[in-house]
């Protein structure tokens, strides 16, 4: 890949003037939650994140020849806090990176004000992927809209569920919510009943009396949507109560291995959409083994680095560093403003070669953005607990997101009118 000019040129200054030059940096700061309910899931994924980035110091000197300032900010996963995270953070960051859908929610219209793009990788509110109205805010590789409709096809594949009834055990908090709406779209259209049981905050690892309603309604299948903590409830009380593991389905954040080797055995059958898988042969983990874990520079450790969400971490710091790449590129400079990464995460195209060049074969499936398209609309897999580990129980699925296109933009609209006035970017023409 040709570096431009001037990048060329701040990559040799760096070697030349040290600590003059380095005193530049991509400030990226990430809202992390190594504490609280939900650390347990939380972890590995900040230490992939942070991983990655360190590897590209260590290895490549930063990015365009500029070192990445990969701070974290801890939230524990409070809304409250992730708001005070961000107006820490916002005077210096390039981008804002809330790990929470209720933290998502506060910030979106703060980002229009203070023109700094949003960057929740798989999570946030859905019709973020009109990128028109959401000109700051960007969902990729794939959005829970997208996932629920995979889910939905996976299970379309195994037969009719024309009179079927589905469980939708759901984490009570925004997130929990979000995939309602499609969940409820398929119902109506393929004659399933859909029955929603929240689980509160406090109830995560006590979820007797949702467990208790399951085994009264005896349904055909459960999709979960839980996190942290409730994951780990809801897996040991659906064996506890004998419910096959195999008609039990989690969004990607409800496939951690440590919760299913809580059950092991027990478990297997059990399945999870990911729009993400490691990959342990690939050069990348080499790479990071040699520059970062021999050095030194993690906090991770052998066995969360073949995990799920280890892998997952390092796919979403890659498609940060893509984005940055591409707006110092296109604009001819390594030290680049919020404004013109929001240009290069609309600019994202990862393809089977450059995911390959990357040294992240089979970690994320290929996809690209726009300035209309901020999800990118990946397509995941459907992995599935073996007993030990999980595996590809699918071929890559693809989300029919012309079947709720309508709903993106009819959503989009309610939001942007119910918080009037709301710029849009009118130059964006939509796909």
């Amino acid at each position: 890949m040709k570096h431009s000019t001037k990048l060329a040129a701040a990559a040799a200054l760096g070697t030349m003037l040290g600590t003059a030059v380095m005193a530049q940096e991509l400030y990226t700061p990430n809202m992390a939650y190594r504490t609280g309910p939900f650390a347990a899931t939380g972890i590995p994924l900040m230490n992939g994140q942070a991983d990655y980035m360190t590897l590209l110091n260590e290895r490549d000197g930063g990015i365009g020849g500029v070192m990445v300032n990969f701070e974290e900010c801890e939230t524990g996963y409070s809304t409250e806090k992730g708001v005070e995270c961000y107006e820490k953070t916002k005077e210096r960051a390039i981008v804002t990176q809330p790990w929470s859908t209720g933290i998502t929610l506060q910030v979106l219209p703060k980002a229009n004000v203070d023109e700094i793009p949003i960057l929740a990788s798989g999570y946030g509110f859905s019709p973020m992927a009109d990128g028109k109205v959401f000109q700051w805010a960007f969902n990729v590789p794939a959005g829970y809209w997208d996932g629920a409709d995979m889910i939905i096809q996976y299970l379309e594949e195994q037969g009719s569920l024309d009179g079927k009834k589905i469980a939708f055990l759901h984490l009570d908090h925004p997130f929990g919510k979000e995939p309602l709406p499609i969940l409820e779209m398929h119902a109506e259209a393929k004659g399933f009943e859909l029955l929603p049981i929240p689980v509160g905050l406090k109830e995560m690892q006590n979820q007797s009396a949702q467990w208790l309603q399951i085994r009264r309604e005896r349904p055909d299948y459960v999709i979960m949507w839980g996190w942290g903590a409730m994951n780990a409830g809801a897996i040991t009380e659906a064996v506890k109560t004998k419910f096959p593991m195999e008609n039990m389905l989690g969004v990607w954040w409800a496939g951690h291995d440590a919760d299913l080797k809580l059950v092991g055995e027990d478990g297997k059958g059990y399945k999870s959409i990911s729009w993400s898988f490691p990959n342990p042969d690939a050069p990348a983990m080499k790479d990071l083994q040699e520059k970062v874990i021999d050095a030194g520079l993690s906090q991770t450790n052998a066995e969360e680095m073949k995990g799920v969400f280890y892998g997952r971490g390092l796919v979403m710091s890659m498609i940060l560093a893509e984005a940055i790449k591409n707006a110092q590129e296109n604009f001819d400079t390594a030290q680049i403003t919020p404004q013109q990464l929001r240009w290069g995460l609309e600019n994202i195209d990862l393809t089977e070669e450059r995911i390959s060049e990357l040294g992240m074969d089979g970690m994320v499936p290929p996809f690209s953005t726009s300035c209309s398209n901020h999800t990118g609309h990946s397509g995941a897999w459907m992995l599935e607990w073996d007993g030990e580990k999980f595996v590809k129980a699918s071929d890559l699925l693809t989300a029919n997101v012309e079947g709720y296109a309508d709903v993106i933009a009819s959503s989009a609209a309610d939001y942007a009118e119910a918080n009037a006035p709301w710029p849009v970017n009118e130059d964006c023409a939509a796909e």
